[in-house]
């Protein structure tokens, strides 16, 4: 594997639930160290490209690269499912999501919770682990919520062990779907620091996004969908500057207009 290699290739994606098409030939690219936003409507496909890409649904054609080795499939069409259950283990546990909602174990603390996935998945080391997880619940400025419960912390605050949780896993890449949807505008401010944080370190990102100074702040690349399609990509200056497609053009419109 080169260094030019992208951790990330997806080429002419195809997704559907039962008759309704959601993705109709996506490619894209996430080159090592680039931040890819994923822009538009509900309903244009993005969190659902996000979770094919991540292996959590299957998509009925296309290709899926993950640092040079393509994900092998049996079977076609509706039929079609991964072939080999060890290749998505090792996949997935390189992508590491972070959800719309926070997904954290209420009966774990949130330092259990940070070391549960590389003690139980990648079975390392009890102490080795530990160390990292308060690394990162350092790093997202939660430090100090160790030994407490999600009940008792805000929302941001979840979302942000949330993001420490996806990081322990130390992953090629981590794709976030709506990471700050579900949160007050004054605690999103928190997550999106810490997403801008992660960006200047040069992790290799995607992102689902309603967030469109977010997506402008911190992407290589621009991505926006329209009906499972892309309809337009490019740097961010170019994409919210000089939008070239009238779609685009109306979406960002609305969005401001919110």
């Amino acid at each position: 594997m080169t260094h030019e290699t992208p951790v990330i290739e997806i080429s002419n994606l195809h997704k559907a639930y039962g008759s309704l098409e959601v993705l109709k030939g996506v490619s894209l690219n996430a080159p090592r160290g680039h931040v890819i936003s994923l822009i538009g409507s509900s309903g244009s496909g993005k969190s659902t490209l996000l979770r094919c890409c991540n292996l959590l649904e299957d998509s009925q054609q296309g290709d899926l690269i993950f640092n040079g080795e393509n994900v092998s499939w049996k079977g076609q069409g509706h039929q079609r499912r991964p072939a080999d259950a060890k290749q998505v283990l090792r996949i997935r546990t390189n992508l590491s999501m972070v959800f719309q909602q926070f997904n954290l174990w209420a009966h774990m603390t949130i330092l259990q919770n940070v070391m549960e996935a590389p003690l139980t998945v990648l079975r390392r080391d009890r102490a080795e682990v530990e160390q990292a997880a308060r690394g990162y619940l350092d790093k997202v400025g939660i430090g100090d919520k160790c030994d407490v419960f999600p009940a008792q912390l805000s929302g941001g605050q979840q979302q942000r062990a949330a993001i420490a949780r996806a990081l322990c896993m130390e992953p090629e890449a981590l794709l976030f779907d709506e990471p700050t949807s579900a949160l007050d505008p004054e605690l999103e401010q928190e997550v999106i620091k810490v997403i801008k944080d992660l960006a200047t370190e040069g992790r290799t990102m995607m992102i689902v996004t309603h967030d469109m100074k977010l997506a402008a702040d911190v992407s290589d690349h621009v991505v926006f969908l329209h009906q499972g399609l892309i309809e337009e990509q490019g740097a961010p200056d170019q994409l919210f500057g000089a939008p070239k497609s009238e779609r685009l053009r109306g979406f960002l419109s609305a969005t401001h207009a919110t």
